[in-house]
């Protein structure tokens, strides 16, 4: 289906080429008369902000529903990587785009600072501000890799930094087939990982003992990857089901110009010959989460 974006938006054309359709506002809404387009704000943290729109909204171009993205800029986040005039022109302030307007879903990206204790983050408190107000007010919050682990600590379960990185894709499988996410995913899939942190196995089985998290999709070789609260409001996926085989090409490009010690080539991953080995995967969970995304949707204006 359609993602909503202005004419002038600078990856439309490429969005076009890969057979998303772009629609203005005005015309999503007389196309989709009795389907109320999904406003989903992205917290985009990623290095070079403007690179990773594309990617995430391939993904969400696959997506069964009409979903217009609202871009968050961070008011305490310096974004030196980022172009600015994009920001400028692109992206609003959480206020703007969550507390003045009703927000259907949250995004919280990844961020390369996973290593480093929440509380030393210059951002930290504008993003926890913002998620303590998704956790009442938003019906769906979702975080990607350090998003995850920042969602997680919010929910009460901290993380822990890797000597090395967890770098490359990863045979993943689906402990819920039943569950409204899990249900067209395969037995078992591959999935890209890229981070320095994660959270130990025994704290997210704690986490689920005591009600507080249902675990849905874990890997031998990373750990629990796809989790979410009990209460339906958070949901975690500690890859990155987003990513096209560039991405993790061009990573593996700067690590090496960075002379990060700590970095081996990606597991399963060739280099030289790049395969997108978890396309199913990354369009059959951003399906299902459109589709849980439009049913609260529905449900919230029922009760209203």
């Amino acid at each position: 289906m359609p993602v909503i974006v202005n004419d002038q938006y600078p990856v439309k054309s490429m969005l076009e080429q890969r057979q998303v359709r772009c629609l203005t506002r005005s015309e999503a809404q007389a196309e989709a008369s009795e389907r109320r387009p999904l406003r989903v704000g992205i917290i985009n943290l990623m290095p070079v902000a403007e690179a990773y729109e594309f990617d995430f909204l391939l993904a969400l171009g696959q997506t069964p529903e009409y979903i217009e993205p609202v871009w968050i800029r961070l008011q305490s986040h310096d974004y030196k990587s980022s172009n600015r005039n994009n920001l400028d022109t692109w992206y609003v302030s959480f206020d703007e785009a969550g507390r003045k307007r009703r927000l259907d879903a949250l995004v919280l990206t990844g961020a390369p600072v996973e290593d480093i204790p929440f509380e030393q983050i210059r951002y930290w408190n504008e993003v926890r501000e913002i998620l303590e107000f998704a956790k009442n007010n938003i019906e769906t919050t979702l975080g990607l890799c350090w998003g995850a682990l920042a969602l997680a600590y919010i929910a009460g379960v901290d993380k822990v930094n890797y000597s090395k990185k967890l770098f490359g894709v990863f045979e993943t499988a689906n402990l819920k087939p039943q569950h409204l996410i899990m249900g067209t995913t395969n037995k078992t899939f591959w999935c890209p990982q890229s981070r320095h942190a994660g959270i130990p196995d025994h704290a997210l089985e704690a986490g689920h003992r005591a009600g507080v998290i249902n675990l849905l999709a874990h890997s031998e070789e990373t750990g629990y990857v796809i989790f979410e609260t009990s209460d339906d409001r958070f949901l975690m996926h500690m890859g990155h089901p987003e990513y096209n085989s560039n991405r993790l090409v061009e990573e593996a490009i700067r690590d090496r110009q960075l002379g990060r010690v700590d970095v081996e080539p990606p597991k399963n991953f060739d280099l030289d010959h790049p395969v997108n080995s978890w396309r199913t995967h990354g369009t059959a969970f951003f399906n299902r989460w459109a589709t849980r995304i439009q049913q609260k949707a529905q449900a919230s204006g029922e009760r209203a």
